[in-house]
């Protein structure tokens, strides 16, 4: 678990969950970005990782086959929606989100912190007006997470 107080924004977090995205966010054309193995593999020491995709490359359970996380493949349709209902699941008050799709939109508004990046794939404009926080690519948007004082640094008010 995770514990944050941040001044102004949410005093007292207790983060127990990271969902993500996969293609657009840890990977690029369906393949797995060089960095985030191994920033997930430290996020894990604190949280359970879910990614949640359509798959659209059809490799992301290969991909993550190393990492310790729950893959949950989406339908082509509604994924948004899915995205959504899956995070209320888990109590979205216990939950950190990545994403970067027009489809990670609800995701990202109703978690506890939503953080949006952008990579080759862009962003879509819906989540990135959601979002708490933007970065500038996934491996920056782990380092926030595997160095919690930057929450601080840039959610307080």
């Amino acid at each position: 678990m995770l514990t944050l107080s941040i001044p102004g924004f949410k005093e007292d977090l207790n983060i127990e969950h990271l969902v993500l995205d996969f293609n657009g966010t840890l990977a690029i054309d369906g393949k797995l970005i060089t960095g985030v193995k191994e920033r997930l593999l430290r996020v894990h020491e604190e949280l359970k990782i879910h990614v949640i995709t359509g798959n659209s490359f059809g490799s992301a359970t290969e991909e993550l086959k190393d990492i310790p996380c729950r893959v949950v493949l989406l339908q082509a349709t509604e994924q948004g929606i899915e995205k959504e209902n899956y995070l209320k699941r888990l109590d979205p008050s216990k939950v950190i989100s990545i994403g970067n799709g027009r489809n990670d939109c609800l995701l990202v508004k109703a978690s506890a912190i939503g953080i949006a990046v952008m990579q080759d794939e862009g962003i879509a404009v819906q989540t990135l007006m959601a979002a708490d926080i933007v970065s500038k690519d996934i491996l920056s948007a782990l380092d926030i997470i595997n160095n919690p004082t930057r929450f601080k640094a840039t959610l307080r008010s």
